[in-house]
């Protein structure tokens, strides 16, 4: 005869409800009340049922997850924290893949939620059908807006602002930004902090010769090494020595172009990446970039779901410059 929750209360001689508040960890339990019934249990070898338990109360231990690609090294780290951490706290993440397809994550945010998760974490693509959908649901996104939604990120203005800062702080006067995608707000916020920082420049040396130029693309490898060729194939003074990217892959990427080229970084060329993806500090020359604290912006979104106010409606966390071996010193040849 299986066991169930009668009969450890009967042995544990207490009510079939605080036998529940010790399984859901409730913290109002009396300590030793809590330690015998934990012993009864373990006794009996009873095994909850879980499905009826979501029934019950309408949710599950899952927390679920959304991101845009898993072949991106940014969102696949982001996946690894929110797991680490989850599980630390009871918690098993379901993790689905939108494939940066409006229609693919309307789909996969159906089937979460048909799972009954007890929050949801999302890198959203598109908020015209995910944002009717998750509305009034315990939702917290990360790195990119969603209506009526918590926002956990960095503050990209800033990132793109202190990559500007350091390559001017080199001397390199002829700089070149590699934007992302036009439509996500995560591109025009660096580009505008990156862009804002150069103009800020030129206005207070005005005497000084600066050439900028932008160019925009995917944040991804090919984009990268595609738009460097284009950016190096320039001829002499139009070339820049110092080219700033709006992600890792797309650094990564344009190192492959100047390769191919024959130049050399950073002794031709300078660069700053945005991330700081675990393959930043692999590459050779080692990448100078923009990290962002993933470990901890999933810790607040996670908290955030579960109902540990360290976060209302927006958290933008500070980027930091890791200078690496990719960018140096600049003089006029």
């Amino acid at each position: 005869m299986a066991v169930t929750i009668k009969h450890v209360a009967k042995a544990a001689g207490v009510a079939v409800g605080t036998v529940s508040r010790v399984l859901a960890k409730n913290k109002t339990v009396n300590e030793e009340i809590r330690i015998r019934v934990e012993d009864v249990i373990q006794e009996l070898g009873y095994k909850p049922n879980s499905i009826g338990r979501s029934l019950r109360l309408n949710k599950t231990d899952l927390i679920g997850l959304v991101i845009p690609d898993i072949t991106n090294p940014f969102f696949a780290e982001l996946a690894k924290h929110v797991e680490m951490l989850a599980s630390a706290e009871g918690y098993s993440v379901l993790l689905a893949n939108s494939h940066d397809d409006p229609a693919a994550e309307q789909q996969q945010v159906q089937a979460l939620l048909g799972r009954l998760p007890s929050g949801m974490i999302l890198v959203p693509v598109s908020e015209s059908v995910i944002g009717d959908l998750v509305r009034g649901k315990n939702t917290v996104t990360v790195d990119r807006p969603l209506k009526g939604q918590t926002l956990v990120g960095v503050d990209n203005r800033r990132g793109g602002y202190l990559a500007a800062d350091h390559l001017l702080s080199l001397g390199h006067r002829r700089i070149a930004y590699m934007g992302g995608p036009p439509a996500l707000d995560v591109a025009r916020e660096r580009r505008e902090g990156f862009v804002g920082r150069i103009r800020e420049f030129q206005q207070k040396n005005p005497s000084q010769s600066l050439a900028f130029q932008t160019v925009d693309g995917n944040f991804d490898y090919r984009a990268g090494e595609e738009l460097g060729n284009r950016l190096l194939r320039q001829e002499g003074p139009h070339r820049p020595t110092a080219i700033a990217t709006a992600s890792d892959q797309q650094a990564i990427g344009l190192m492959r172009a100047t390769a191919d080229l024959g130049l050399s970084i950073p002794n031709d060329l300078s660069i700053v990446g945005f991330d700081d993806i675990p393959l930043a500090s692999l590459v050779l020359p080692r990448l100078t970039t923009i990290r962002q604290p993933l470990a901890e912006i999933a810790r607040i979104a996670l908290d955030a779901i579960l109902n540990r106010p360290s976060v209302t409606k927006e958290c933008k966390l500070e980027p930091v410059l890791v200078e690496r071996n990719s960018t140096r010193a600049w003089s006029v040849r």
